[in-house]
C-alpha cells in the first residue's frame, strides 16, 4: 500500500535507537532486549551490546562518532551542522541500509504530512510518488490534481526537483522537496520512456474525496481514488444512493474506477470487497516471515452481490486497490479491464515515536485468494483497454476519457 501505510499496532515493539549526543552514550532498547555500554581505553570506543534469545551482536559505534567529530572540524559550510538533522539523518541511513522502498523514518514534518495524505487535504501537486531501483518514480497523478493538468503520468521518473538530482533520494525526502505552499512552483525534470522534459506546476489545496460517483445509461460508476481515513463513510453514502437507483431500475450495472488509486488503509480494501462479496468469502491473506498468516475475510452483508460488475484499472492503481481487483477477480466475481496495476504487494505499519518522528516497516506480504503474489509484477487485465492520449493541457473529463468510455461500453453489452 503508495505510496501510503496500514495502520496497525504490531505484537513486537519496534526498537528505536537513541544518540545522547552531549553525553556521548548510546542506548539501543527493543521490547524485552537487553542493552550496555561499555568504554574501552582512551579512544572512547562506544559498544552496543543487542542481545536476545540465541543471538547476541556487539556493534563498535567510535566509526559514528570518529565521523561525526570529523564532520564538526572539517566540513566547509558549518551553517549546515544541524545536529538535529545529522541525527535524524543517520536513523533514515539505518532503515535504508535494509534495501526495502516501503520501510523508512520519518521526521516530525514528514510523518505529520504522511498523515495529511491520509486525512485527504494538504498543500502540493496532488501526485502519488514510489520508489523503485532507487529512483523517484510517480505512481499516480490525483484526478483534476495541479500534476495531472500539467501532464505528469504514471511511471514517470523523477529526476530532478527545481535542479536538484533525486539520486539518492528517500520517498520523504522527495515529498518533502515536491511539497508546497499553494501558488508556489516547482519543476520537475521527468523521464518517460526515452523523453526526458522539466514540467513546472503551480502548487495548489489538495482535497481528495476517496468516493466519487457519476451515471451514464444504466451504468453507475464509482471512482475510487485512495483508501484513507474518510474512505468507509463515504462509500457507504455512495452505495446507499447506489442502491436506490437499482431498486427504481435506472441502475442496472456498476463500474467500480480505481485507476490511479495509489491504496492506503488494508481494512479500507477488505471493506469495499465486502460490498460486492458473500459472508465467509477470502479477501486478502497477510503472510509473515515466520511462515504464520492472517487470512481476512467478508464478515459484513454486502449491498452489491448480484449486480453486474467490472474493475477499471491502470498502471496507477497500486497495493488496496489491487487487493479489491485481484479478490473480485479471483471469486468471478468482476472482471478486471484497462491497463495492467501497478504491482505492490507488501503491507507496511505506520509507527509513531518520540517528539513526533514515526517509520513506516514493512512487515508482511499479501496474497489473493488463489495465492498470487503480484508484487512488481501487477494484475493483467483480463479485458485490455488503452487509455488515448488528449491533446497537451485537455482536462479529462467522464466524456473524453476514451478508457472509462470504453468500459462502460464493455460492461452495458456483456451485463445483459
Amino acid at each position: 500500500m503508495s505510496f501510503i501505510a496500514w495502520m496497525k499496532k504490531p505484537t513486537n515493539l519496534l526498537f528505536f535507537v537513541s544518540f545522547c549526543l552531549l553525553l556521548y552514550a548510546v542506548g539501543y532498547k527493543s521490547g524485552q532486549y537487553s542493552t550496555k555500554q561499555t568504554i574501552q581505553g582512551t579512544n572512547k570506543s562506544y559498544i552496543v551490546t543487542k542481545q536476545e534469545e540465541g543471538n547476541t551482536y556487539n556493534i563498535d559505534f567510535s566509526l559514528f562518532w570518529d565521523t561525526w567529530k570529523e564532520l564538526e572540524n572539517q566540513f566547509v559550510d558549518k551553517d549546515k551542522l544541524d545536529p538535529k538533522e545529522m541525527y535524524y539523518g543517520a536513523i533514515k541511513g539505518m532503515v535504508a541500509s535494509l534495501g526495502d522502498p516501503y520501510t523508512f523514518f520519518l521526521t516530525p514534518k514528514e510523518n505529520q504530512s504522511s498523515k495529511d495524505d491520509l486525512g485527504g487535504k494538504f498543500e502540493g501537486i496532488g501526485a502519488e510518488l514510489g520508489l523503485e531501483n532507487n529512483q523517484i518514480i510517480i505512481t499516480s497523478p490525483l484526478q483534476d490534481s495541479p500534476a495531472e493538468k500539467a501532464g505528469i503520468k504514471p511511471r514517470d521518473q523523477i529526476l530532478k526537483v527545481d535542479g536538484d538530482s533525486t539520486a539518492g533520494w528517500t520517498l520523504s525526502q522527495a515529498v518533502q522537496k515536491i511539497r508546497g505552499e499553494k501558488g508556489t512552483k516547482v519543476t520537475l525534470t521527468i523521464l518517460r520512456g526515452n523523453d526526458q522534459k522539466d514540467i513546472t506546476i503551480v502548487r495548489n489545496t489538495i482535497t481528495v474525496a476517496s468516493v466519487e460517483t457519476s451515471y451514464a445509461k444504466s451504468t453507475a460508476i464509482i471512482h475510487l481514488n485512495r483508501f484513507g481515513d474518510t474512505t468507509n463513510n463515504e462509500w457507504d453514502k455512495a452505495i446507499d444512493e447506489i442502491s436506490l437507483k437499482i431498486q427504481n431500475g435506472t441502475v442496472k450495472d456498476v463500474l467500480l474506477d480505481v485507476r490511479n488509486n495509489p491504496g492506503g488503509f488494508l481494512d479500507g480494501a477488505v471493506y469495499i470487497a465486502s460490498e460486492f462479496l458473500p459472508k465467509g468469502k477470502l479477501v486478502v491473506r497477510q503472510e509473515y516471515k515466520s511462515g504464520k498468516y492472517e487470512d481476512y475475510s467478508v464478515e459484513r452483508a454486502g449491498r452489491l452481490l448480484a449486480i453486474p460488475t467490472a474493475v477499471l484499472v491502470n498502471g496507477g492503481s497500486a497495493s488496496a486497490s489491487e487487493i479489491v481487483a485481484g479478490a473480485l477477480r479471483d471469486h468471478g466475481r468482476a472482471k478486471v479491464i484497462g491497463e495492467k496495476s501497478f504491482g505492490k504487494g507488501s503491507i507496511q505499519v505506520a509507527l509513531d515515536l518520540k517528539d513526533g518522528a514515526g517509520v513506516h516497516v514493512t512487515i508482511a506480504k499479501w496474497k489473493l485468494p488463489k495465492g498470487d503474489w503480484i508484487h512488481q509484477k501487477g494484475i493483467e487485465p483480463q479485458v485490455k483497454i488503452p487509455q488515448t492520449e488528449l491533446a497537451n493541457g485537455d482536462t479529462i473529463t467522464d466524456e473524453t476519457d476514451s478508457q472509462l468510455q470504453k468500459a462502460i461500453e464493455y460492461i452495458e453489452k456483456n451485463s445483459k
